[in-house]
This record gives C-alpha cells, structure tokens and sequence, in this order.
C-alpha cells in the first residue's frame, strides 16, 4: 500500500487556491514549531458566504495538501460551516494520512478558523470563544484520524 492516497499527492502536486488574498475579510496563520509547518489561510466573504479562499503554506507535502484540501471544502460555503470544518473531514477527503502527518490536517483545520475568527472580530461579530478558540498545536494530540 503506497504511504500516500492518490489525493493526497494530487493536492500535494497541483495545489488548489494557492495565493493571497490582497482585500481578505479574514486571515489566519498557524504554525507547528515541531515540524516547522506554517499556514496561512485568506478568506473573502460576502452575503456570509466564503467567496475566495487562498492558501501558503510552508511546509511538508501533507502540509501543502491538507490546506489545498481544505479550501476545497469550505469555498462556496456559509462562514459557519467553515468555523465547524474539523481535520477529520480534511483526512476523510484526502482518503487518509499516515498517523505522523495527522498534525498537518490540524493545522489546515486551525488556520480556517483562524481565518474565520479574524473575520468575525473585525466585523463584530458574537462567536463561542471557548469552543472555537485556536489551540497550541506543538504536539497535536488530539488530531483525529
């Protein structure tokens, strides 16, 4: 069995809405010291619908796919779906990450959210702080796989 899904090295290879966003309504940026991975994530939002999102991401293979994944699911989408967008659906798309690379689908997982509450804090927007604060990712245990 190859260590890699056929999708996970197609986002790896042809990465999906990678880029900046120069008027983004939100921007998120996470990073994993361990590992060294940083992402960052770019929404544009109007009508509460995610309109464009970009990606960089400075990092591994799994990094560059889970993000490029990652945006796939949440474009189009109202901004509240995008706030509940959990690294287990990021590895379900992807068809499976090794258990190593897991952190990587946190991380593509935090930097939406991170994206997404920079947007509602710029436009005052009322969120549950608690349940979707930004947690450290330094040893990502409680990735799902």
């Amino acid at each position: 069995m190859a260590l890699y899904s056929d999708k996970v090295m197609d986002h790896f290879q042809n990465p999906r809405n990678v880029g900046k966003l120069d008027d983004a309504d939100g921007i998120g940026e996470v990073g994993n010291a361990k590992c060294g991975d940083i992402m960052r994530m770019y929404i544009k939002v109007e009508d509460n619908i995610i309109t464009d999102v970009k990606f960089n991401t400075f990092g591994c293979g799994s990094a560059i796919a889970t993000s490029s994944m990652a945006t796939e699911l949440i474009k189009g989408k109202p901004i509240e779906e995008a706030l509940e967008l959990s690294n287990k659906a990021v590895v379900e798309a992807l068809d499976g990450l090794p258990a190593y690379k897991l952190h990587c689908s946190v991380l593509a997982e935090q930097a939406v959210r991170a994206a997404v509450i920079d947007y509602y804090e710029k436009h005052g927007i009322p969120y549950d702080k608690e349940k979707f604060k930004i947690v450290d990712c330094e040893d990502c245990e409680h990735a799902e796989g």
